[in-house]
């Protein structure tokens, strides 16, 4: 991994007011999916990895939407 990908990766990002509404839209359904797993499932450990699983699927989609695309490496 070179330089650039190492920047890209842990550097913030400056998102667009369209790209903010993106990763809004994004928070707000996997709340709705949060609540519905809560209601559904009973707790332990596997409800906390659902809800961990989807936090972590909030993180990616966001980075996706803020993240200058990466260059392929060489």
């Amino acid at each position: 991994m070179d330089g650039a990908e190492i920047d890209r990766r842990f550097s913030s990002h400056v998102v667009e007011d369209d790209q903010g509404e993106q990763m809004g839209t994004i928070r707000d359904k996997a709340r709705e999916l949060a609540y519905l797993i809560t209601r559904s499932s009973e707790p332990g450990r596997e409800q906390s990895l659902a809800m961990t699983a989807l936090e972590e699927a909030v993180f990616w989609a966001n980075a996706a939407i803020s993240r200058p695309p990466s260059r392929p490496e060489r």
